[in-house]
């Protein structure tokens, strides 16, 4: 298992993979701590998650740098990735005992009470491209609600995964409660298929949420799923054009593009079409590529050789299908995993621009006949995770947040995730809801209480 920094293609470390007595102690120590910890205060669970939030603070930048050397993402992206985990700690050490507040309603037979009850050890498989948001997320609520979990981070990012673990060892959480398990895809399956295992989460790909959804349903398994994305980005004639423009381009080459709600498909109203597609190309032409540790960098490397090339290949497909290339299209011809700013029009059907997610700096442009058919393109992918909207018609407005089929719309801005609000996806993005009083409630047994009173007449069910 290697660190390998994608700007030079340095091994940086090597680790050996768990072996099955580790993986047995990892599981034993997890559900002792599910033991004790499901039986902890809100109170007790808050200072230990703001501790977290400090020790992300005091040591954001080593943080951030980790995370450059390992998987290229540009320094102020990193910095900014810290800055949102530690946010969200807080944000769940604040609100999770008000989320998870018994419920009471009435009912014929007497008094009823709805309880929030933490379900045990969660897995979860976390992807390389934010290797500590990715993880905080699930972590900061799943362990405010009294769960534990153990961590199967990408295979390409162990330092990070140490780390997170680290992280939560310097904080004051008692052993157990969030460890990694230093193993590859391969052991997946027998780690969901261990009684001591009560849920997984997985953000990843399409082909991995299915693997991972299929072995958790033959064990009867709670999962939350969130997958791929190709987000639509729609500007119409009353859009600010340049503000439009501008997030665009942001919105496109966030984290080097390799981003599921990073926005991939950009649909201009035909009438404004010619003046979009000029000025988005000038704007992703002028952006700099480089030293992901170097804070003017705007793109850095991908973070493997396998996504440079997979995004090569799916390039060169489309453009032999007849798209047309109107910026860069290549690899860059330098040390480490670069792709070249590219901007792709005339999209064919079928191909794999149209119909697969490009995981870098790669944009697609497409023109609609108005609004219908700017919803229908939008829809037109088997993927519904984020969209966004530009136009200042209010009419518009509301007929495309009802129209596009997606778990988050953005008017007038672009995508991202929030701590106080349920972020997921529909179609093959996945299902279930991470982050706000929503996500909090996915892994937890929704207990429901009745209390008789006095009865009379037949019983019912």
């Amino acid at each position: 298992m290697k660190s390998v920094n994608p700007a030079t293609g340095e091994v940086l470390k090597e680790f050996e993979p768990h072996w099955d007595a580790e993986i047995e102690s990892i599981l034993r120590r997890a559900i002792d701590a599910f033991r004790a910890h499901r039986r902890e205060s809100f109170a007790s669970r808050a200072r230990w998650m703001r501790s977290a939030a400090d020790v992300l603070d005091s040591d954001k930048q080593a943080f951030a740098e980790l995370m450059v050397r390992e998987m290229g993402k540009p320094i102020r992206a990193a910095v900014a990735e810290i800055e949102k985990c530690a946010l969200t700690c807080r944000y769940f050490a604040e609100h999770a005992e008000e989320f998870l507040a018994a419920e009471t309603a009435a009912v014929s037979t007497g008094e009823s009470e709805i309880r929030y009850q933490p379900l045990g050890v969660i897995l979860a498989i976390m992807p390389w491209n934010f290797p500590f948001w990715q993880v905080f997320r699930f972590a900061a609520p799943a362990l405010m609600a009294g769960n534990v979990a153990v961590l199967k981070h990408a295979s390409n990012v162990p330092q990070c995964a140490l780390a997170i673990e680290d992280v939560f060892r310097r904080a004051g959480f008692p052993e157990g409660i969030l460890q990694t398990a230093l193993v590859g895809s391969d052991r997946v399956k027998r780690l969901i298929e261990d009684p001591r295992v009560s849920a997984v989460t997985l953000t990843g790909s399409v082909d991995a949420g299915a693997k991972v959804a299929a072995a958790a349903g033959a064990q009867i398994k709670k999962t939350v799923l969130e997958l791929g994305g190709s987000d639509p980005f729609v500007v119409m004639p009353s859009a600010d054009l340049e503000r439009a423009v501008a997030t665009a381009v942001q919105a496109r080459i966030i984290n080097n593009g390799q981003s599921c709600i990073a926005a991939k498909r950009f649909i201009v109203d035909r009438r404004i079409g010619d003046e979009f597609e000029k000025r988005f190309v000038e704007r992703m032409a002028a952006l700099r590529v480089g030293d992901p540790m170097d804070p003017a960098t705007d793109i850095g490397p991908l973070a493997t050789p396998d996504i440079l090339a997979g995004l090569e290949g799916q390039v060169n497909r489309t453009v032999r299908m007849g798209a047309k290339v109107l910026l860069g299209g290549k690899r860059l011809d330098r040390p480490g995993n670069y792709f070249a700013p590219t901007v792709l029009s005339e999209i064919p059907a079928g191909s794999p621009a149209h119909s697969e997610e490009l995981f870098g700096p790669v944009a697609t442009l497409f023109r609609a006949d108005g609004m219908e058919d700017a919803i229908r393109i939008a829809n037109d992918t088997p993927f519904g995770l984020g969209a966004c909207i530009w136009t200042r018609d209010d009419r518009e407005v509301e007929l495309f947040i009802d129209g596009i089929e997606s778990g988050v719309v953005v008017v007038n801005g672009m995508v991202a995730s929030m701590p106080a609000l349920p972020f997921g996806g529909v179609k093959a993005s996945g299902y279930g809801r991470e982050l706000g009083r929503h996500g909090i409630r996915e892994f937890v047994n929704i207990k429901t209480v009745i209390r008789e009173g006095e009865r009379s007449g037949a019983e019912t069910e």
